[in-house]
């Protein structure tokens, strides 16, 4: 038989989407200054391969996400959970966690 006290998942869940709603508001200010300095990098970058002052190599770029791609589709295949009870405390955690995620991402 489970042992499932609503009361340690309620709190579970409260702490999760607290912890969440902090992470997603920071996460979109960051976001934002990340997107402006790669898309300034990725504008300078072009603009010296269109000089010939630097050449890029694509076809290496893209092999090496391919064979990551590749090596966690092995690794993912190994692994089994079977514990219903640790799922259960980690879907409160993490449906909390998603929630608070999204409203302050959306607020930030």
């Amino acid at each position: 038989m489970i042992d499932v006290d609503p009361t340690t998942l309620a709190l579970e869940f409260c702490g999760g989407a607290l912890i969440g709603g902090l992470v997603g508001f920071g996460t979109k200010r960051i976001a934002k200054l990340l997107a402006i300095i790669i898309g300034v990098q990725l504008m300078v970058f072009r603009y010296l391969e269109s000089q010939g002052i630097l050449i890029v190599d694509y076809n290496r770029l893209t092999a090496g996400l391919v064979d990551a791609q590749e090596q966690a589709q092995v690794q993912a295949a190994g692994t089994e959970i079977h514990q219903l009870e640790s799922m259960l405390s980690v879907a409160a955690v993490g449906a909390g966690f998603t929630s608070g995620f999204l409203i302050g991402f959306h607020r930030g």
